[in-house]
């Protein structure tokens, strides 16, 4: 596990790399409103959501803090992948992963303290990701892969290319979800018992999902962030980096009721994440109003 997971997420990152070119970053970094928006919106927007909804929520505390851990973790691969398959702004999307990835190194350790210290009393619970090691597996297995495939796609033999590029479609998904698989049954030693007995957390968990994707969503509209850029940032929102919230639930934390949180939560907002982003993309355009709609909402 700690050679193929990483090995197999650099392999998905090239494969994203494939369909991308350098030029497609200079939008990001020359107009910085949606990544700006997209980083306010996960770093600050997305706890404080987990926050209200598991406020009142009746769970146990513990379960509570397992929800506030996942939602401190914004990014991850499989957001890349979504927006790559539903042909968002994949450069966004893989740029706002990479700032989240060292923002988190301080956002995890703030909302985590403060959610086991209304949640569960606990003080003094000390919280600390390596940021030499944070940097290598970022660079390793989304920064340089990324750039290699762009690198392939810009100066490779294109006719080859174009033959590989169907076949990514299939393999990079398949590629995820056997990652994901594999995260499942490691961390329930190869029985999910606990996985099965503790179903009622999909509710809260669920709801997590689609709310904060529709918070991304609409904010994003409201800044004057195009479509595509509008949905991305929502796959963003709903899509968490589950694989780093198991390891600090079980490594740092050990506890393993919250990693049991992230294993529940990362077991289906990949689809979840797809279909919701898929009818926004498709149902909930502004160029689906009709003209007088869009020019009362200032679409126009």
């Amino acid at each position: 596990m700690d050679y193929l997971m990483p090995g197999a997420i650099a392999f998905i990152m090239l494969g994203i790399g494939i369909n991308l070119k350098f030029k497609d970053f200079t939008r990001v970094f020359l107009k910085p409103k949606a990544i700006l928006t997209g980083l306010a919106s996960q770093l600050f927007a997305l706890p404080l959501l987990a926050f209200a909804l598991v406020y009142f929520w009746p769970l146990e505390p513990i379960y509570k803090a397992g929800i506030i851990l996942i939602a401190s973790a914004p990014g991850g691969t499989a957001s890349n992948l979504v927006t790559h398959m539903l042909k968002g702004r994949v450069a966004l999307s893989v740029s706002l992963t990479s700032f989240n990835s060292f923002a988190i190194l301080f956002t995890i350790p703030l909302y985590v303290s403060l959610a086991l210290e209304i949640f569960l009393g606990a003080e003094n619970t000390h919280i600390s990701i390596g940021l030499t090691d944070t940097f290598k597996e970022i660079l390793f297995t989304v920064v340089l892969p990324v750039v290699a495939g762009i690198g392939l796609n810009q100066y490779g033999p294109s006719e080859y290319l174009e033959k590989v590029k169907p076949a990514l479609r299939i393999l990079l998904p398949a590629t995820l979800l056997g990652v994901f698989a594999l995260a499942l049954f490691v961390e329930d030693d190869g029985q999910p018992t606990a996985f099965l007995e503790n179903l009622n957390l999909l509710i809260p968990l669920v709801l997590l999902n689609a709310i904060t994707m529709f918070f991304g969503l609409y904010v994003s509209r409201y800044m004057g962030i195009k479509h595509d850029g509008a949905y991305t940032i929502a796959v963003e929102m709903g899509l968490q980096n589950s694989a780093l919230a198991i390891f600090i639930a079980s490594s740092v934390l050990n506890s393993s009721e919250m990693a049991l949180v992230a294993v529940i939560y990362s077991s289906f907002t990949f689809f979840s994440t797809w279909f919701i982003a898929w009818l926004m993309k498709h149902y909930l355009s502004p160029a689906k109003k009709t003209p007088r709609e869009c020019n009362s909402r200032g679409v126009f």
